[in-house]
């Protein structure tokens, strides 16, 4: 009987009630099938979150609070907005601007994880760079529809680190793709040190950088990073 049960659960892809079953104690057989099933559906969104947590790539900065003192939100939106994804079901872009070590990288790992975590989102992390290095690999080899189609099927897209880095051409254009593929459909957030004005100095090319910042901050809210390097602080903090 027991090698009849687990053989129908692994034909059913039941893989916690095919090693668990056994364990569950109740008082009737509702209860007991009630108790199965909410194991076994509990477990598989714990796989799937598991699984997304993977493949969004975010960076290592779990744990710390975040410091909210030196960030200027502007009218309309809330820590809990921003944390929650709200921006996300509303399609807006999040552009966090600032000097380096602000705080613009964590802020975005930290809205990754919560959307993640809370309601099972896609997400996806990116330096520039390493976006762009991959969107030319994926072009040389052939593979740029599927890259393109990994990307819709993102709900956020993160892009970290723009303005550090110049562009060349075909990898500056490749970029524009992405965010137009993600226009109104899909939010982004970019973090970057450079004011709109300076982007010209990322891209190359005037018409292509009037294009990227309006499908940027077309439905897009600007979220300002005021304070002094985070790691700057702690590093003088520490020798003294």
């Amino acid at each position: 009987m027991n090698d009849l049960i687990q053989q129908y659960a692994k034909r059913l892809k039941l893989s916690w009630i095919r090693e668990h079953y056994h364990e569950v104690n109740a008082r009737n057989h509702e209860e007991y099938l009630l108790k199965l099933f909410e194991q076994e559906i509990a477990q598989r969104e714990k796989r799937k979150i598991n699984l997304l947590l993977k493949s969004a790539t975010l960076p290592n900065k779990y744990g710390k609070t975040f410091d909210w003192k030196d960030i200027e939100l502007g009218q309309g939106i809330t820590q809990t907005d921003l944390l929650d994804g709200k921006f996300i079901e509303r399609k807006e872009n999040l552009i966090f601007y600032g000097g380096v070590g602000v705080g613009k990288t964590y802020l975005s790992t930290l809205i990754g994880l919560n959307v993640i975590r809370k309601y099972g989102m896609r997400v996806k992390f990116y330096t520039v760079a390493s976006l762009v290095n991959q969107l030319l690999e994926a072009n040389e080899k052939g593979l740029l529809n599927k890259f393109f189609k990994q990307i819709e099927k993102l709900d956020l897209l993160i892009l970290d680190e723009l303005g550090y880095i110049p562009l060349h051409k075909q990898g500056a254009e490749l970029l524009f793709q992405v965010i137009s593929l993600c226009y109104e459909q899909k939010s982004i957030i970019v973090t970057t040190n450079l004011q709109f004005g300076q982007w010209n100095h990322i891209f190359g090319d005037p018409i292509l950088t009037e294009a990227v910042v309006d499908r940027l901050i077309h439905h897009s809210r600007l979220i300002l990073f005021k304070g002094e390097s985070h790691r700057l602080r702690e590093s003088v903090s520490n020798r003294y």
